[in-house]
């Protein structure tokens, strides 16, 4: 799998396939938006989904664990669907995820869905931080600057000979990065909605999530 090369604020980080953010200086992984628990969140309002959600989604961040070795986790908010869902963690998740916690330094950054921090997962809880020069928040602030965020789930659909193809991506220019959602069950907000079309004014690129690699558009 091969990641690829970005420059932001002066530093050189990588793009995972994955949905993943590495600052290799650092030894830091970022990913967003995970949604843990949709699944039963959807199931309490009789919308019935199968109950892996949270269990595939822990299974590719720890896949992402043992491919860079990071030494600090941060994950950029609407880490659970909703405020109950760190209680209704399967008691194998639980451990498995303050295993994780236990194991790198994590930061759990508030999001829409999670503005109160759980109990009982480890790592630090922050509204956002910075460090260097870049900053880490849930949602993109329009004027920002070094800047890496989540919660838009941002996806494109470009034209393939079997017709179109339509892929979670990464958005980004010289100022940001908007992260796609790592989440099992999460959706996409499509990158020529206004919601995203406002933080990129001069245009940027959509990278796709592929395989093996990401494909690069223009937006």
């Amino acid at each position: 799998m091969t990641a690829a090369p970005i420059h932001l604020a002066g530093e050189r980080l990588m793009l995972d396939p994955a949905g993943a953010l590495i600052w290799p200086e650092t030894g830091m992984l970022i990913v967003a938006d995970l949604h843990l628990e949709k699944g039963s969140s959807y199931a309490r309002r009789g919308s019935l989904l199968p109950p892996w959600d949270t269990k595939v989604t822990l299974d590719r961040l720890a896949l992402l664990l043992r491919r860079w070795k990071p030494r600090t986790v941060v994950a950029l908010g609407d880490s659970f669907h909703d405020a109950d869902g760190s209680g209704r963690l399967p008691r194998d998740e639980v451990a498995r995820l303050a295993s994780i916690t236990a194991s790198v330094q994590f930061v759990w950054v508030q999001g829409n869905h999670d503005p109160s921090p759980p109990e009982g997962v480890g790592g630090e809880w922050v509204e956002s931080f910075a460090t260097g020069s870049l900053t880490f928040r849930h949602e993109a602030l329009t004027r920002a600057t070094g800047e890496i965020s989540g919660h838009f789930h941002p996806k494109a659909t470009i034209a393939a000979r079997a017709g179109s193809v339509t892929r979670a991506c990464f958005v980004t220019d010289a100022r940001r990065v908007l992260l796609p959602a790592f989440g099992a069950y999460t959706g996409g907000l499509d990158v020529r909605d206004p919601a995203i079309v406002r933080l990129f004014p001069r245009g940027g690129r959509a990278l796709l999530l592929g395989k093996e690699r990401l494909f690069s558009f223009p937006l």
